[in-house]
């Protein structure tokens, strides 16, 4: 698997300085205390983000800046086990829904519990979820294991990076929804169709982005957000391919190439990979067609005011979009 190359700090760090000195500048009260700061962090696996927050964490606790952080991964508010079987139960049609991923797998009233808590420098646990029990389909691990932030003694957490996969996706619209799972499906039949979009029942493409709505719940508590986005949303097969690869260079067992694909694509009629979790760490069944959907609403702006022409509010400057080619080096960097 090639080397990932960190080239996207050095576009994220002037970016992330710049959004907390404006944050500070705005936000300091007359006690002189800046309330945290959130930093949505959204990039598809195999595209350099771990490496990203990892250098983002050590530039900001380190001098002159010494501030302490945390990062919340979207993936750590998986709903549970138990709870998880009891949604893919009620919708036993809709293979968008049958494993964790997909907007509607998350416990969005513990990530607004976590949000809340945090913004207001309360004693924190952070919670986390392990993919490898239950034969790798996952549960969240025991609240006494979570780390707590914000204890007695404790430097107050002042940045929180929140990350995942679809963090800052927006809902679409009833009707632009429909139209782009038609044209989806048009493209398939025409037969000149790379996606996965058109392959998907329009009701179980709709159910996920119904769940979107509430999502903004978080998203709206985001101050900035950085978004690594793939010059071509095909390579995250190639990705997930390296990855296997190096799995099966180094155990001798891993999928093959075309059963990565069906990972990739969410077949819901390969259950053999469904017991596969645990291999595909933060990249989970049947994602491709909510990337194909939803990243469009990424690149148009996280936080542009779409419901209100006329507001002028502060909106611009606070994303960072960078473009990677196929080896995942910055292409383009665009301030939105």
């Amino acid at each position: 698997m090639p080397e990932i190359v960190d080239d996207k700090s050095q576009h994220c760090i002037p970016f992330l300085l710049e959004r907390l000195r404006i944050h500070t500048e705005r936000r300091t009260n007359a006690d002189g205390n800046t309330p945290p700061f959130f930093l949505g962090l959204n990039g598809v696996q195999g595209a350099g983000k771990t490496v990203l927050v990892s250098t983002l964490q050590n530039t900001l606790r380190s001098e002159p800046y010494s501030l302490s952080v945390v990062t919340l991964s979207l993936d750590d508010i998986y709903l549970t086990h138990a709870d998880q079987v009891t949604l893919a139960q009620a919708h036993p049609t809709n293979p968008l829904l049958q494993h964790r991923g997909q907007p509607s797998t998350h416990d969005l009233a513990l990530g607004e519990q976590v949000f809340a808590s945090l913004a207001a420098e309360q004693p924190t646990a952070i919670p986390q979820y392990d993919k490898s029990v239950f034969a790798g389909q996952g549960d969240r691990v025991s609240q006494s294991q979570w780390e707590i932030v914000n204890a007695e003694g404790q430097k107050k957490v002042k940045v929180i990076i929140f990350e995942g996969w679809c963090v800052g996706f927006r809902a679409w619209d009833d009707q632009t929804l429909r139209a782009k799972w038609e044209n989806a499906v048009r493209q398939k039949e025409s037969g000149n169709y790379q996606g996965r979009l058109g392959y998907v029942q329009f009701e179980d493409v709709k159910a996920v982005n119904d769940a979107l709505r509430q999502y903004d719940a978080l998203t709206d508590k985001l101050d900035a957000l950085i978004h690594i986005d793939a010059q071509n949303p095909r390579f995250v097969y190639e990705w997930r391919q390296e990855q296997e690869r190096t799995l099966r260079a180094a155990k001798g067992n891993g999928m093959t190439e075309e059963q990565v694909n069906h990972f990739v694509d969410g077949c819901p009629y390969l259950p053999q990979l469904y017991h596969r979790f645990s291999r595909a760490d933060h990249f989970s069944i049947a994602d491709y067609p909510s990337y194909e959907l939803f990243t469009e609403t990424l690149r148009e702006g996280v936080f542009k005011p779409h419901n209100s022409p006329a507001d002028t509010s502060d909106w611009q400057g606070r994303q960072l979009r960078l473009v990677v080619n196929r080896d995942r080096r910055v292409q383009e960097v665009i301030q939105i």
